[in-house]
């Protein structure tokens, strides 16, 4: 699961000559959170969100309505957006997970995608979002249990084998140390054509470990 397999490709852009009025529509009218702003040949130049596209009050402060209406009027993209040398970004052949975790350690929502100096796709929170929902199988139905188990080795294989003794097959499995128990860890799996009864028949029995959560989804 590379960057390149679940970006936006040739994303949406903006000029560093747009008027931030008209960036706001453009964004709005195309429901966009993050606008690339480029110049020749698609080299970036700089990043827009909503929250750059927020006129500071206290610039507005001593302004009458006229002079505020001529002010805004003047403003261009290049005033407000994150320069290029700020804007934080990523390459297509990185993993999810690297892009995830370089999103969050810099509390970011989007990494443009960048090759050879040029922006060929955008990455964001809400894609992850959306591989999330496919790891875990959210659009399949089936019954979801949480197992708590000794952070060992053996035990992920012990939960495997108990549930390939039933026939039953896993649409999705993951597993997070636990977050209120030290030395334990927290595995998901998702399973398919059978009832919960069934399942924490089956499961309770495996020794050390223990259900924490069972639902159908």
């Amino acid at each position: 699961m590379l960057v390149r397999d679940y970006m936006t490709r040739h994303p949406m852009m903006g000029e560093p000559t747009m008027p931030i009025v008209e960036a706001q529509r453009y964004m709005w009218e195309h429901n966009l959170r993050h606008l690339p702003i480029v110049g020749d040949g698609k080299r970036l130049l700089g990043l827009v969100t909503r929250q750059t596209l927020l006129v500071d009050p206290g610039r507005l402060a001593s302004l009458d309505v006229w002079e505020i209406t001529s002010y805004l009027s003047g403003l261009t993209v290049k005033d407000v957006m994150v320069q290029a040398q700020d804007v934080i970004s990523t390459s297509s052949d990185v993993t999810i997970e690297e892009a995830a975790r370089t999103m969050v350690e810099n509390r970011i929502s989007c990494l443009p995608v960048i090759e050879a100096g040029v922006v060929v796709g955008i990455i964001t929170e809400t894609d992850m979002l959306c591989q999330l929902m496919e790891l875990m199988a959210t659009r399949a139905h089936g019954v979801r249990v949480t197992i708590q188990m000794p952070d060992v080795k053996g035990e992920l294989a012990k939960l495997v084998s108990a549930i390939s003794a039933q026939g039953w097959g896993i649409l999705a499995c993951g597993g997070v140390p636990a977050p209120k128990a030290p030395g334990k860890w927290e595995t998901v799996v998702k399973i398919r054509n059978v009832s919960k009864d069934d399942i924490v028949a089956a499961l309770s029995q495996i020794e050390g470990q223990e259900i924490i959560d069972v639902r159908e989804m």
